[in-house]
């Protein structure tokens, strides 16, 4: 079209439309009287409609499922061919269903924990505390998997008794053994003298998703509350908490699944009822809300078999107990360098002998670095009974070095 107009102003006034303006040739035709219909046939045609309505929406509903069999939406949303790998969704259950058969299957696996430990107080005085938490039967033959925490009071303690109460059963314990325990991963194993338990399956962290649905089983609160079920979604994957009673770093999975006091050393499990975590702590404050925490299964097999694998292997003792309180950051913060402060030294044991006495930071053991105590207990775990290691100790400003003959505690 021109676009170009003259500079002569149009005058609308003198524009008069021609209403009964006809083509050369052309003659309107006649309007058609209305058609009058009967009830009759307005039935039959309502009839008729609804016939080939139905017919179009099948045929609608079979093009669009044979185009989704050729389409599917994969992991970044996009389309794509059946070629390509794909994220398929499907729920064939309700989500209730899928829980309940979960239970059913997981619940028998996880059993309770009770400690009793005696202390003594520094004026001679004794008293018993007492835990309750929870744990996984891990071989049908008693091994019980848990967290370091849970029984770490009756660790401790010269006079304390751990047992073990089977699902359904809080009046008849099991008497439990210490085969051994990792403090930096918060995780132990114990065994009970039990034949034919059901041992959860186990699963693997290396497919896990977020947003898939889990479900957490343990005794919130304790005994009382034993089997109980609680269900989310994963929330994140490698999730670095810092464990301040430790000073060490782990990498957990996070989930909105309730885990309460009481659940550690419990199950998390995916929809097909496999161990894909043990409930191990969770952030306990107001402001925060459906925070839990899970040791990946992959970290408690690897740690978890070679404890059991090294049960009858003796353990490695250099005879002292080490402060908890004065972890790297107190101790920089005090003017002294970052170290496992020395508590108490056994007499005649291996550190007494080596010279080291109470506080005594070690600095270095066996060529590593120690800057808490749990940096220690692992270094010592991994020494071999009757082997001489080298020790790095502060003490009132100075630096020196011993030697310790790793002994044996059994």
């Amino acid at each position: 079209m021109d676009n170009n107009f003259n500079n002569e102003t149009f005058n609308y006034s003198q524009y008069t439309p021609q209403n009964n303006y006809t083509p050369n040739g052309y003659t309107p035709k006649p309007k058609k009287a209305k058609k009058k219909y009967g009830l009759l046939t307005v039935v039959l045609c309502v009839i008729l409609a609804a016939i080939i309505g139905g017919t179009t929406g099948a045929a609608s509903v079979f093009v669009l499922n044979k185009m989704n069999d050729r389409l599917s939406v994969t992991d970044n949303g996009e389309s794509t061919s059946k070629q390509n790998t794909v994220t398929n969704i499907s729920v064939d259950e309700s989500v209730e269903s899928v829980i309940e058969a979960v239970a059913l299957k997981v619940t028998p696996s996880v059993v309770g924990i009770a400690t009793t430990a005696a202390t003594t107080s520094f004026f001679g005085g004794s008293s018993e505390s007492s835990g309750e938490g929870s744990g996984i039967v891990y071989s049908a033959d008693g091994y019980i998997i848990t967290n370091y925490h849970v029984i770490e009071s009756a660790v401790k303690s010269s006079a304390s008794k751990i047992e073990v109460f089977l699902n359904g059963d809080t009046e008849d314990g099991y008497q439990a053994s210490v085969i051994g325990y990792n403090i930096s991963n918060d995780l132990a194993v114990l065994k009970i003298s039990a034949k034919g338990l059901t041992a959860i399956e186990l699963g693997s962290a290396e497919d896990l998703r977020v947003g898939q649905y889990v479900a957490a089983i343990g005794n919130p609160g304790g005994l009382a509350f034993m089997g109980s079920v609680t269900y989310g979604v994963i929330s994140g994957l490698n999730r670095v908490i810092s464990d301040s009673s430790t000073g060490s770093e782990v990498n957990l999975i996070q989930t909105d699944a309730a885990i309460n006091p009481g659940n550690s050393g419990g199950a998390l499990v995916n929809t097909k009822g496999k161990l894909i975590g043990v409930n191990s702590s969770k952030i306990a404050a107001t402001e925060y809300e459906g925070m839990g925490f899970a040791i990946p299964i992959d970290t408690v097999k690897e740690i978890c078999d070679k404890i059991i694998a090294n049960k009858d292997v003796p353990n490695p003792y250099i005879g002292i107990t080490i402060s908890e309180k004065y972890d790297a950051a107190t101790l920089e913060r005090l003017g002294y360098p970052a170290g496992a402060v020395v508590k108490s030294v056994m007499n005649g044991g291996p550190a007494y002998e080596s010279g080291i006495r109470s506080g005594d930071i070690i600095v270095e053991f066996n060529g590593i670095a120690i800057n808490n105590y749990s940096k220690l207990n692992d270094a010592v775990a991994d020494s071999k009974v009757g082997s001489t290691v080298k020790v790095k100790i502060y003490r009132s400003g100075k630096y020196y070095v011993t030697n310790i003959i790793i002994g044996s505690n059994n």
